[in-house]
């Protein structure tokens, strides 16, 4: 099938890199996330490759440089803390690359075959937070960033969109909002 690709690279990645460090001291899942926040766009890059999807390339390089872009601009001008005492902690930029590569997959070529990048992408936030590099407000931030510059410069030829992933945060609770056209 046409997503096969997508769906072995992300299975061989997330059973040999993830699965092990859950298990392992977190300096482990901290590098399992440096490692994830750049296969997941890679992957997502990859992709366009393999199904020879010049439009998707072009979606694709547009979405990925906006969103180091922003998140760069982001950090600079925000400056936060980050609760292990750095610098520019606001927000994510492991977390807003691994959103930025689910959410290309998501807006390009559906949800079906975007859930395993999610899956991982979501490892990549949470690493940052166990490595105390990040608060939950930075990743949740990055984590938005990358779905939304995903969206907005990435067109589906296949299919009508037919659903939307929002990750969320106010001043009491974090999540993530599911909207599905019937």
């Amino acid at each position: 099938m046409r997503h096969t690709f997508i769906r072995w690279a992300f299975s061989v990645t997330f059973a040999s890199i993830v699965m092990p460090a859950q298990a392992l001291a977190a300096d482990t899942t901290e590098k399992a996330g440096d490692f994830l926040q750049i296969a997941i766009p890679a992957i997502a890059y990859g992709a366009t490759f393999y199904f020879d999807d010049s439009d998707g390339r072009s979606q694709f390089y547009k979405s990925f440089g906006v969103n180091i872009l922003a998140t760069q601009v982001l950090k600079q001008s925000i400056n936060a803390k980050r609760p292990n005492g750095g610098d520019h902690s606001f927000p994510s930029g492991h977390t807003s690359a691994a959103f930025q590569g689910a959410g290309f997959i998501h807006a390009r070529y559906g949800l079906d075959y975007a859930w395993p990048a999610y899956a991982a992408a979501t490892f990549v936030g949470y690493s940052r937070i166990d490595s105390n590099a990040h608060y939950l407000r930075d990743v949740v931030a990055g984590a938005a960033l990358g779905v939304a510059t995903s969206f907005y410069f990435t067109r589906n030829p296949y299919q009508a969109k037919s659903a939307l992933i929002v990750p969320y945060i106010d001043g009491k609770s974090a999540g993530i909002t599911l909207s599905k056209a019937l």
